[in-house]
C-alpha cells in the first residue's frame, strides 16, 4: 500500500480514537471496510468452499435482504427483515445470536437482486446505525440498545427511485450522514449519532436528462485539506461538503456532456490517495478526479477520462494505487489510479448471469460474487489469474468480508463463514 493510501486510512480511522477505544483485530466497520476500498492488504484467505465445504458456521436468516455485514470486534451486524420489520441482527464470532431488533416497517425490494435491507450499517465503535428502503434510520450502541429513530421518507417525501434504495448511511466525528439522490427533493443531511437529532440539511438539487438525478451510490468521509469533508457522487456531479454544515465545498461535473437519458449512478466513486475514481455511463466511461480545490473544479481537476472502460453496479476495489474494477459480465481491469492507464485485464468464466455484488481483496486474490450464487476467486498478485469459482447455491449480492483469514458471506436467505474449521 502506497504512503498516500496509509494517510488516507490513518485519517479515516482516526475519529475512533477520540472515543478512546481501540481498533479491535476484528473490523470491518462499514459496507466496504475501514477505508471504503473494498480491501485489505495483508492476510492469507480461502480459496475453494461452498455452501458446505469449509463452512465454519452457517446461519438462516429470518428474512431475504442483500445488505453487506459489518464487524466490530467479536460482534458481527447484518440487516434484513424479521416478520415484516426492518431488523438488525448481531452475532458472535462463533455464529451464536446474541440479539435482534426491529425498527419499523420493512418496504420490500421489488428488483430481483434487491431487498428492504439493501445499505449495510455503520459504526464507530460506540454508535452503530441502520437505513432501510422504508426511510427507517435507526441510531444504537453496541448492545443493541436502541437510541433514537426517525423515518426520512415521512420527514421529507417517499422516495423517487426505479429501484430499491441502496445509499449506506456513513459516520463522521458527531453525525449520521445520509445523501438522498433522486427526482424530486435531493438532499444531503447530517444526525447526532447520540440522539438522532438532526444538525443540518442541505438541499442537491441538479436538473439532469432522465433518471441521471437517481444514484444508489455511499459518500465518503475523509479530512481533506485540515477538514472533515464528506464527498458525494450523483446526479451527474462530484460534490465535496463540509462536514459541519453541509456547505459545499466544490462541485465537479462534466460527466453526461451529450446529456444521454438513463445514466443513473449505481457503482459508488472509490478513492485512492487525492484522487477520485468515478464510474458513470452504465458501465462504459470512468474519470479520475483529484480531490480539493473550491467552486466548480470541472476544467482543473479532472486528471484523467477514459470512454472504454467502466463499471455499471460493482463498486470497484482499491487496491494501493490500483483500482480493480469488476463489469457486470465478470471481465476484470486493473487501471493505475494516478494515470488512468490499463495494467491488466482478465475474466471470469463467461455465464450469463451477472455481478451485482462489488468485489473484494483480499490479500493477493479478488473475490466476486455473480447473481447466481456462484463467488470466483482470482490471484492478482502478477496479473490475473483465474483460481476457483465456489457454489454456494443462493443468490450472492451482498459483497464478501475478509477478516483475520476468513470470508463472512451473506447469501440472499444464509449467512456463512468460510474458513477452516
Amino acid at each position: 500500500m502506497k504512503t498516500s493510501s496509509l494517510a488516507l486510512l490513518f485519517l479515516l480511522v482516526a475519529p475512533l480514537m477520540l472515543f478512546g477505544e481501540k481498533i479491535p483485530d476484528r473490523f470491518w466497520p462499514a459496507w466496504r471496510g475501514v477505508d471504503s476500498s473494498g480491501s485489505i492488504s495483508t492476510g492469507e484467505y480461502p480459496v475453494e468452499f461452498d455452501n458446505e465445504k469449509n463452512v465454519v458456521w452457517k446461519y438462516k436468516l429470518p428474512g431475504i435482504g442483500c445488505s453487506t455485514p459489518i464487524v466490530y470486534g467479536d460482534s458481527i451486524y447484518v440487516t434484513c427483515p424479521i416478520e415484516d420489520q426492518d431488523g438488525l441482527l448481531c452475532f458472535n464470532w462463533q455464529g451464536e445470536l446474541q440479539w435482534q431488533k426491529t425498527v419499523g416497517s420493512q418496504r420490500k425490494g421489488k428488483h430481483r437482486n434487491g431487498s428492504g435491507s439493501n445499505p449495510s450499517p455503520v459504526t464507530d465503535g460506540k454508535f452503530l446505525v441502520t437505513y432501510f428502503k422504508s426511510g427507517n434510520l435507526a441510531g444504537f450502541d453496541l448492545s443493541g440498545k436502541q437510541l433514537w429513530s426517525t423515518n426520512l421518507q415521512e420527514r421529507f417525501g417517499k422516495d423517487s427511485l426505479y429501484w430499491d434504495l441502496g445509499t449506506s448511511p456513513v459516520l463522521t466525528k458527531q453525525h449520521v450522514i445520509v445523501a438522498v439522490m433522486h427526482h424530486g427533493n435531493s438532499f444531503l443531511a447530517a444526525f447526532d449519532k447520540q440522539t438522532g437529532k438532526m444538525a443540518w440539511e442541505v438541499e442537491r438539487n441538479y436538473v439532469t436528462p432522465t433518471e441521471g438525478d437517481h444514484s444508489y451510490a455511499t459518500p465518503h468521509v475523509i479530512q481533506l485539506q485540515g477538514k472533515e469533508t464528506i464527498v458525494v457522487w450523483g446526479a451527474e456531479r462530484l460534490t465535496a461538503h463540509d462536514a459541519a454544515n453541509g456547505e459545499t465545498l466544490w462541485t465537479c461535473g462534466g460527466f453526461n456532456p451529450d446529456q444521454n437519458k438513463n445514466w443513473v449512478v449505481v457503482a459508488s466513486s472509490v478513492l485512492s490517495g487525492e484522487m477520485a475514481i468515478v464510474p458513470y455511463g452504465r458501465g462504459s466511461h470512468l474519470s479520475g478526479i483529484k480531490l480539493g480545490g473550491s467552486g466548480d473544479i470541472t476544467e482543473t481537476n479532472r486528471i484523467w477520462t477514459r470512454e472504454d472502460t467502466g463499471s455499471f453496479v460493482p463498486t470497484p476495489a482499491v487496491y494501493g494505487n490500483r483500482i480493480l474494477v469488476l463489469k457486470d459480465k465478470g471481465e476484470v481491469e486493473c487501471l493505475n489510479a494516478q494515470t488512468g492507464e490499463t495494467i491488466f485485464e482478465g475474466e471470469f468464466p463467461k455465464n450469463r448471469n451477472k455481478y451485482y455484488s462489488s468485489p473484494t481483496i483480499a490479500g493477493n486474490h479478488l473475490y466476486a460474487a455473480r447473481e447466481d450464487g456462484s463467488l470466483m476467486v482470482a490471484d492478482i498478485s502478477d496479473g490475473f489469474k483465474f483460481l476457483t469459482e465456489n457454489i454456494m447455491n443462493e443468490r450472492l449480492v451482498a459483497s464478501p468480508v475478509p477478516i483475520n483469514g476468513q470470508l463472512l458471506i451473506r447469501g440472499e436467505e444464509n449467512l456463512y463463514l468460510i474458513g477452516k474449521p
